[in-house]
């Protein structure tokens, strides 16, 4: 995992060696958000070299590298976290979990025989979500496999398919309406012949499954629907994006009120949509310029009435990420913003104002893992802190830990509080728009063939 960055000179801030940094093939970025349900201090950021998780409402991040996660390159996996802190992310190898704060990760049903129809195991999953009853849905995306739908209803101990095998279609997106655990939509697309876009919603949990017509949706040469948000309330009510289909490299957004069977086209980026969050009649939209020199946040959008239109945030940074917390709050992510160089900020007015939460020169470390986990022996000891390496984290990073003070995380905890909250997040001026002086290096999904 590598990345490259030029030289820069950021007086008394964000502190970044000018030497080539390692992780990942690009620029140090927070690209997505996750919450724990029913925890007002969790906090789980996907970046662009690993997970950060903080258990103090984001006074204290801790690092989890991507080797014990178990991925590599350019691949942003999607993150997921059950009640209890379980912790799920898709890989090019199966589910990966983790029971114990991020020390250690196994991969779901690996125990199981090739043969037997519910492994999931040593294949791409690249659709996940957690139901409000706590169901684990994930779909298959694998060339020359049989994809299917899996759900768990033991956490992620054991999984069982739902009725759509195929040996043609990429499982891309399942999501699971926050009101109801038996409604469930999923999209995919068909990658031989003639590519086929397709949208199925379930109203028992995946016992039998309806089409969508898509009628007026328009596509990309390569026809790939993601199922974004559903309302908290209304399970009708979703956004679903159209990739690609607004070239040259903008997608399309589509607003249904009755649960997919008719689609209203809302809104056309010109950059990749990332997150559609609904808060109330609020809608908040954090896009992503991907392309072959950049990976950067892009423009934010904001509903003020559901998502019938949208219009673009004046005062928004440049947010790769964007996810609402049960206060109503929003939490956005992306590079380290002018004036004050934050690498995550909260907004507390549906996004009219932003203050700091946390920088990376922040980091507090790796997650304290016991001896002989991959986070302790690889993360923690060679990537993190290797002093005679001079191409750790820490020294890279130029890392002095948590600013508010709050005592560190112990290993596996996923419960305690810890004191401190948000680190010197008193109000500012809106987050410049500019990136610092940095070469952020091409972006490239890879696909297996």
């Amino acid at each position: 995992m590598r990345w490259s960055v030029l030289a820069v000179a950021v007086a008394g801030a964000f502190a970044l060696a000018p030497a080539p940094v390692h992780a990942n093939g690009r620029a140090p970025l927070t690209n997505g958000v996750a919450f724990r349900p029913g925890d007002d201090q969790s906090i789980y950021l996907a970046t662009t070299f690993g997970l950060l998780i903080s258990h103090d409402d984001g006074c204290t991040f801790r690092w989890v590298c991507e080797q014990n996660i178990g991925y590599g390159g350019q691949w942003d996996p999607k993150y997921a976290v059950a009640t209890d802190g379980t912790i799920f992310a898709t890989t090019f190898e199966g589910l990966r979990i983790s029971r114990d704060g991020g020390c250690s990760f196994t991969t779901a049903t690996a125990e199981l025989a090739g043969s037997d129809p519910n492994r999931i195991a040593d294949i791409w999953i690249d659709a996940l979500d957690v139901g409000p009853n706590g169901d684990v849905w994930v779909g298959t995306a694998e060339t020359g496999h049989t994809n299917d739908i899996f759900v768990s209803h033991d956490n992620g101990q054991t999984f069982s398919p739902r009725n759509m095998m195929s040996t043609e279609v990429w499982w891309k997106s399942v999501k699971v309406a926050p009101s109801s655990a038996q409604r469930v939509y999923i999209t995919g697309y068909k990658v031989a012949t003639t590519p086929t876009a397709y949208f199925y919603s379930s109203n028992d949990g995946g016992t039998q499954w309806t089409p969508s017509p898509l009628a007026n949706v328009m596509y990309a040469s390569t026809p790939v629907l993601l199922v974004k948000a559903v309302d908290r309330t209304n399970p009708d009510i979703l956004f679903m994006t159209s990739l690609g289909a607004n070239p040259p490299s903008g997608d399309r957004l589509y607003r249904s009120t009755d649960g997919g069977t008719t689609w209203t086209e809302v809104l056309a980026t010109s950059e990749t949509i990332h997150d559609v969050v609904i808060h109330g009649q609020n809608v908040t939209i954090a896009t992503q310029i991907q392309s072959t020199q950049a990976l950067m946040g892009g423009t934010a959008y904001e509903s003020s009435n559901g998502g019938v239109d949208f219009t673009q945030m004046t005062n928004a940074p440049q947010l790769a990420c964007v996810g609402a917390r049960p206060d109503g709050s929003l939490l956005g992510c992306g590079a380290n913003w002018d004036p004050d160089f934050k690498a995550v900020a909260r907004s507390i007015d549906n996004g009219a104002t932003w203050t700091k939460v946390w920088r990376f020169v922040e980091i507090a470390g790796a997650v304290q893992c016991p001896a002989g986990t991959i986070e302790h022996d690889t993360c923690d000891v060679t990537l993190w802190d290797c002093p005679t390496c001079m191409t750790d984290l820490k020294r890279q990073f130029g890392a002095k830990g948590p600013a508010c003070g709050a005592t560190p995380d112990v290993a596996g905890d996923t419960t305690t509080k810890k004191p401190g909250g948000c680190c010197d997040a008193s109000p500012s001026a809106p987050i410049g728009a500019m990136w610092l002086g940095v070469l952020v290096l091409a972006l490239v999904l890879r696909r297996r063939s």
